[in-house]
């Protein structure tokens, strides 16, 4: 497992996962490319990301997720959902922990949902806060 370290989080990828970064956001992609993860990292200037404020801004900026379920992945708490736009499948998460907020996508074909559920999932357990 190699560890990705940003400013504010920390996640363990799989050998055959790697990282870029570009201005705000980390992609995350594997070396057949069926997929990629994107994690954009939000800071509340004080106090600690609610819930509520999660679920809100999950809402307002994702409209096309016609159903939100809760979510743990690592350290941190929120929703995920998923929708299709055209031939893309694509899922959503809206998680926090104290002051971070992460928005993380998966977008894949629709021929290939499903097929890195596994990984992104291991992957997205592995989400720690940064010291």
């Amino acid at each position: 497992m190699n560890i990705l370290e940003t400013d504010h989080w920390c996640a363990l990828l799989p050998p055959e996962w790697s990282a870029d970064y570009d201005d705000d956001v980390v992609r995350i992609s594997d070396a057949d490319e069926v997929g990629e993860i994107e994690v954009t990292t939000l800071c509340k200037d004080s106090g600690m990301v609610t819930s509520s404020e999660i679920t809100a801004m999950a809402k307002d900026e994702s409209p096309e997720v016609g159903s939100w379920q809760r979510s743990e992945i690592g350290q941190f708490t929120g929703v995920t959902g998923s929708f299709l736009d055209e031939d893309t499948h694509v899922q959503e998460w809206y998680v926090s922990a104290n002051a971070v907020l992460l928005y993380i996508t998966y977008v894949c074909d629709a021929e290939n949902a499903g097929m890195d559920d596994a990984a992104v999932i291991e992957i997205l357990g592995t989400l720690v806060v940064a010291d």
